[in-house]
């Protein structure tokens, strides 16, 4: 018996949305302030972030930072600062900088490592169904990405792969939106001839593998 496809009929002006989506990116991608940088709604944000991003990626893979020594100098920096400013005071007639209190609060921490439990549950056991086989369609694109993902991190180094990673997640959701009716015309055509490859497989091969007579219980 076939896995299940999710049918996406390419004949006619409307596509079908892949996987049966009726939700908008920005509401797939939590809808919040994450949303909106990832879809550049805040197009000054979006910059600094990214720019933030490539700073960090230029540090500890091109100049070879090491972390600990960089913490060490942003804290001397920073101590120096503070201590300059805060004996210069009241050679200007000033106050000193006072420095806010920053208290994160239990709650927000247990929140956190709730959110970071239910993300991880439901990962592995979207990983098991898939394992299992139960849809084809799913379980050939999760072994070709870890493939895809295995080249590529095997050809550069980790801090690369997370900024890759990093600049896919800026540039594939808002490219994703500008373009969503060609993209979903070739996720639905590519759905369908995956679905064409596997029936002819299972018509000249799998129906072809001899089965053992089933066995009745009685009791």
């Amino acid at each position: 018996m076939p896995p299940h496809f999710p049918s996406n009929p390419d004949h006619g002006p409307h596509v079908a949305r892949p996987y049966h989506r009726h939700k908008s990116i920005h509401r797939l991608l939590g809808g919040g302030k994450a949303a909106d940088v990832l879809l550049w709604k805040d197009r000054n944000l979006s910059a600094g972030v990214l720019a933030g991003a490539t700073l960090i990626w230029f540090l500890f893979d091109v100049v070879e930072y090491n972390i600990v020594p960089l913490l060490c100098q942003i804290a001397i920096f920073t101590m120096l600062v503070i201590f300059i400013a805060s004996n210069a005071a009241p050679l200007f007639d000033r106050d000193p900088p006072r420095i806010p209190k920053v208290v994160i609060s239990e709650h927000a921490f247990r929140e956190m490592a709730l959110i970071i439990r239910y993300k991880l549950t439901n990962a592995v056991s979207l990983l098991y169904d898939i394992a299992c086989g139960k849809d084809l369609k799913k379980f050939l694109l999760v072994v070709g990405s870890l493939l895809v993902l295995s080249v590529i991190g095997g050809s550069c180094s980790f801090t690369s792969l997370l900024y890759l990673g990093f600049l896919c997640a800026l540039t594939l959701p808002v490219l994703y939106q500008r373009y969503e009716p060609e993209v979903d015309h070739l996720v639905a055509r590519g759905g369908e001839d995956i679905k064409k490859f596997y029936e002819k497989i299972d018509a000249n091969l799998l129906n072809k593998i001899p089965r053992g007579p089933v066995k009745t219980k009685f009791r």
